[in-house]
């Protein structure tokens, strides 16, 4: 990786941090490119490639003659927090567990690729496992971690800890991409859950990222007619 993408990656991973962090609140007029440059010990075409990004992320608007400011959130939903399952699960007056069912570091296939919009066929760590309620199965859970990111995940057992966990100990996220929608249980994912066949279930997909590297891609099946998502949502006022 040369200089000038390291720059790239640590001041764009600083600057989100701000915003997400409400260092800089909504409606915050940044200081202007030059100073930021300065600031930051780059060159101001780096630092206008960095505001261009996170502009098409949505945290940035630039106005011409104005500056550039904090966006607004469209509403307080479009962003979801990464979940303690454990803490769902004690929430519920249950004992948690997770059970890790199989581990493989191997290349990613082909759909894994495009999912996690990997560029590469190094080896990733693949796991799978459960997530218990007391005794019944909680949440099925497929991951992907990038050992590139995550160096020293191959040698966790992940039997004292869950996968998610760790992460979240271990390696700070700077955005996520969620995708949630409703699934049939195939064969595998009804006898991993103990449900029929075909039984309606709620199928969460989540990729990390810090500072421009993809950290894990993990999909997380819940049985439908056991868990529900509550969101509140305040007016825009605007």
């Amino acid at each position: 990786m040369d200089s000038r993408t390291t720059h790239h990656d640590r001041i764009l991973a600083a600057l989100r941090d701000k915003i997400t962090g409400g260092d800089w609140p909504p409606g915050f007029a940044l200081p202007f490119e030059t100073d930021l440059a300065q600031q930051h010990g780059v060159s101001r075409m780096t630092m206008n490639k960095v505001l261009a990004q996170l502009t098409r992320e949505g945290f940035l608007v630039r106005r011409k003659r104005l500056g550039t400011f904090v966006a607004q959130p469209v509403a307080q939903a479009a962003v979801m927090a990464i979940p303690d399952i454990q803490a769902e699960v004690e929430a519920l007056g249950l004992p948690w567990r997770f059970a890790l069912t199989t581990r493989d570091l191997r290349a990613p296939r082909m759909d894994e690729m495009k999912s996690a919009r990997i560029d590469s066929s190094a080896p990733v760590l693949a796991l799978t496992g459960l997530h218990f309620a007391g005794d019944q199965p909680f949440c099925l859970e497929q991951r992907l971690i990038n050992p590139a990111a995550a160096p020293t995940a191959p040698a966790q057992d992940f039997t004292t800890i869950a996968p998610g966990q760790w992460l979240l100990r271990e390696i700070p996220w700077t955005s996520a991409d969620h995708r949630i929608r409703a699934v049939a249980a195939s064969p595998a994912t009804a006898r991993a859950l103990a449900l029929p066949n075909g039984e309606a279930c709620l199928e969460v997909t989540r990729r990390t990222e810090t500072a421009g590297q993809w950290v894990t891609l993990v999909v997380q099946t819940y049985p439908g007619a056991r868990h529900e998502l509550i969101s509140r949502f305040t007016a825009d006022p605007r």
